[in-house]
């Protein structure tokens, strides 16, 4: 059994129209859990500051990333 690591979320960036400071198309960023946010279609992401920030979701994609994988992302400086 594959045990998944819950406590991170990934997306992929896939518009950045209004951010093309703080975002980058294609590039994987960390999404953290903000259900108010979500009700106004919006998602927490940390960005290229490395600070979190409102952006709205559809600019982004959930993705499934295999443990080893969150693991170097969530260690990474």
């Amino acid at each position: 059994m594959i045990s998944r690591i819950s406590t991170h979320r990934f997306v992929i960036c896939i518009r950045n129209d209004d951010y093309p400071a703080s975002l980058e198309r294609r590039k994987i960023y960390e999404a953290l859990d903000d259900p108010e946010a979500e009700k106004y279609h919006q998602l927490r992401v940390i960005d290229e500051s490395g600070e979190d920030y409102l952006y709205p979701a559809e600019y982004f994609v959930l993705i499934d990333l295999p443990d080893a994988a969150q693991r170097a992302l969530v260690k990474a400086p």
